[in-house]
């Protein structure tokens, strides 16, 4: 198996160094275009593998997408980080433009590869790859979900002192202010999480997972690296060893939730086809509410990149 991760920065680097480290693919390549430096991180992860014990092979690469080819799936991660003050709209035009040109030359070198997304705005950026790429929905998708879900599943751990590994939890919607928190749908150990917290403390955690990204931008000064990359990661491992997860990702619905051609976050199960299904929760009133009002943000920047492109034409 081979796995290409596009764009060696701070996620893009913490994915090929999870990917690595789990063996989940024979050959991780890591493409970006400043010289030597997808080489240098490749490298300093290859190193490492006899310290951690593992044979996956990291190869890095400027800018040469024809060492990238027949990869069984391409993590898409190249943009521009999100700085203090900058919203995830911000960065529409430059990353749409990036995320297109990959997205070009991915399709020419592995045409039967899984695309997933994590540059943002993410949902809008998977509707760009989509639209490139020309692939079937199953096989562009967007990496949000697991990484909204785990932060929400964090502050949980850390509220009720608990284990995160015994924490479910769903989310949906688009990535960022509308993502829609499900508490129904949320477990610790089984038990519903509406009978071990107060409501007004559970919808405190609510909060902050919805504005879970800019808090880090706010303390660090750029985007978070180790969850996404670690996110995007297991993405990769649930296609390559088809192991049939369900996970929140991002992809274009065709129908479902009576929602058709906008690009949001939904329960898939996740396997060697990319998305295997999509899940339909049955929602209550206000849960389609708030899905509909996330459904109208996503599709506002959608229309801002349709316009931006054919300003463009």
């Amino acid at each position: 198996m081979k796995v290409t991760v596009v764009g060696a920065g701070n996620v893009g680097a913490t994915c090929a160094d999870v990917l690595a480290y789990r063996e989940i693919a024979n050959e991780v390549v890591l493409l970006d275009i400043r010289e030597g430096f997808a080489e240098g991180k490749a490298l300093d992860i290859w190193q490492k593998s006899p310290i951690n014990l593992y044979d996956t092979r990291t190869v890095g690469v400027t800018n040469d997408y024809s060492r990238t080819a027949d990869s069984d799936v391409v993590v898409i991660t190249s943009g521009l980080p999100r700085k203090p003050g900058m919203t995830r709209d911000d960065l529409i035009s430059t990353n749409a433009g990036i995320v297109q040109s990959v997205t070009e030359n991915v399709v020419k070198h592995s045409p039967n590869a899984i695309i997933i997304v994590v540059s943002n705005p993410l949902d809008v950026m998977t509707y760009a790859a989509h639209i490139t790429s020309k692939f079937p929905r199953n096989r562009i998708i967007g990496m949000a979900g697991i990484l909204d879900t785990a932060r929400y599943r964090a502050f949980l751990a850390e509220e009720l002192n608990v284990s995160p590994k015994d924490i479910q939890a769903v989310l949906m919607g688009g990535h960022g202010d509308t993502m829609v928190p499900l508490p129904r749908y949320t477990t610790v150990g089984g038990i519903p999480v509406t009978e071990l917290i107060s409501e007004d403390k559970l919808t405190a955690i609510v909060e902050r997972t919805k504005n879970g990204g800019g808090e880090l931008v706010k303390l660090m000064g750029t985007s978070a690296w180790y969850a996404p990359g670690a996110a995007a990661a297991q993405m990769v491992e649930a296609i390559v060893r088809d192991q049939r997860r369900v996970f929140p990702v991002c992809i274009k619905l065709e129908g479902e939730y009576g929602i058709d051609g906008v690009y949001l976050g939904v329960p898939v199960i996740l396997g060697k086809n990319g998305v295997e299904k999509v899940i339909e929760l049955q929602l209550n009133d206000e849960e389609k509410q708030l899905l509909e009002t996330s459904r109208g943000h996503v599709k506002e920047v959608m229309d801002a990149l349709d316009k931006m492109t054919a300003a463009k034409a």
